[in-house]
């Protein structure tokens, strides 16, 4: 629910248009960091489908990973198998033309190095039945501007983190047909701070306000896989909305004597992360060369508005609108597409190369500092390396940038100096992942 501004008088000072709407907002919607893919999910689930920029996802199935690509390629791993890795990501959001009668600086590359760990295990049970067990992150962003950001009263810090334990079976019906899937276990983290100007009221201090939540919820994914012939192969994953209630506290503090708004106040925000659905095409074309074609759909108008409630306020910050807080969002589904190839170069060395175009679900009028996010491209290259038939070593990097984007923040609350800037975000991301076959 969008607040409106609350104009009261305080303590004899002058009048003042409070709004806490965006302290909340886009608490659980991250930063201004770039992910692999757009919004703020995560794509770093795997090293070996990191390098075809994560085209074939659905309908590889190279290792245990596709417990998250897709589940019902289970059926097609032989052996059991142990497979763990990292991503890391750099991240470079430029700022530039940057206005406000606010003081402050614009260094961008608010976000600092991200390390991104996950691990799975898989083991046939019988010639059509497999069962496995995976460790992943699904979406996570951070963001962490200078203390004396010229936007900081717009967002100054923000980190999201959800990570996902994923049981699953999966159940090969025919020489064509297989299918899988399993409960996701799901926790999700964020905390989020901002500022209010209120420095002229507080011998030149602002104050300072910080939200944190968490919860742990079950969702699902599933998945199917079709053999058409032995070069072609086209797959298909349903990755469930996870609905979270996240529970914890709203921290002020340097706030004036005139606005008694100090202390630790009991929050809750209901957050569903969208439903995503996946699917591919793996073609081998000879004994040396493999194509990748691949599209993600993403439910991403699920996230329509924000609203955050806080309680134990006092009757002054209930006049204030502090205890229930909220913004629009206007999110838009978005499809992303990905092609990639793979060249067995030695029996032992495999390369990869991908590209991928993910557009971002938040259109122009509703970008903020927050998640200042654009239109994103990305190229990939990696390979893998078998030295023998129980370990592969598996390696990717990739290159990615957005569109600029302009931001354009107003001063709806009194207390929140208007900011406009423009932001060009690239980064660069490298993963690596063992594979053990016994």
């Amino acid at each position: 629910m969008k607040l409106e501004n609350r104009s009261v008088l305080i303590g004899g000072h002058a009048l003042l248009s409070f709004s806490i709407k965006r302290f909340g907002t886009l608490l659980i919607l991250g930063a201004s960091g770039v992910a692999s893919a757009n919004g703020i999910a995560l794509n770093e689930q795997s090293a070996s489908s990191a390098g075809t920029a994560y085209a074939g996802r659905s309908s590889s199935a190279l290792d245990a990973s596709t417990i998250y690509g897709n589940p019902a390629g289970l059926t097609e791993l032989k052996r059991s198998e142990l497979s763990a890795g990292f991503a890391s990501l750099a991240v470079s959001d430029d700022i530039s033309h940057a206005r406000s009668n606010a003081s402050g600086t614009n260094k961008g590359d608010s976000v600092p190095l991200a390390v991104i760990p996950f691990g799975y295990a898989s083991t046939p049970l019988s010639e059509r039945l497999s069962i496995g067990l995976g460790f992943y992150a699904p979406s996570g962003l951070v963001n962490d501007y200078e203390r004396s950001f010229q936007g900081r009263y717009h967002g100054s810090y923000s980190t999201t983190k959800e990570m996902t334990l994923q049981p699953t079976i999966a159940y090969r019906i025919n020489d064509v047909l297989s299918v899988g899937g399993g409960p996701t276990i799901n926790r999700f983290n964020a905390k989020l701070e901002n500022y209010l100007a209120t420095g002229p009221l507080n011998n030149g201090q602002d104050t300072r306000v910080t939200i944190k939540g968490d919860d742990m919820a079950i969702g699902y994914n599933v998945g199917a896989l079709v053999d058409f012939n032995a070069s072609t192969r086209w797959g298909v994953t349903y990755h469930s909305k996870v609905s979270y209630h996240l529970e914890g506290h709203t921290e002020v503090s340097g706030a004036p004597a005139s606005l008694p708004l100090n202390g630790k106040y009991a929050a809750s925000v209901d957050l569903t992360m969208p439903e995503s659905l996946d699917t591919s095409i793996t073609h081998t074309f000879n004994s040396r060369w493999t194509g990748y074609l691949g599209t993600t759909w993403t439910r991403w108008s699920r996230l329509q508005k924000f609203e955050a409630v806080n309680s134990g306020v006092s009757s002054t910050g209930q006049l204030l609108g502090f205890g229930r807080v909220g913004e629009a969002l206007n999110w838009h589904d978005t499809w992303s597409a990905a092609i990639g190839v793979s060249n067995q170069l030695t029996p032992r060395w495999v390369l990869r190369a991908g590209y991928a175009y993910d557009p971002s679900p938040v259109g122009n009028n509703d970008h903020g500092v927050r998640i200042p996010v654009g239109d994103r491209q990305a190229v990939t290259v990696g390979g893998a390396y078998t030295p023998t038939t129980d370990l592969t070593i598996d390696f990717a990097y990739g290159y990615l940038w957005d569109a600029k984007v302009s931001v354009r923040q107003e001063n709806k609350s009194g207390l929140q100096p208007e900011y406009s800037a423009e932001y060009e975000n690239h980064a660069h991301g490298a993963s690596v992942q063992a594979t053990y076959r016994f």
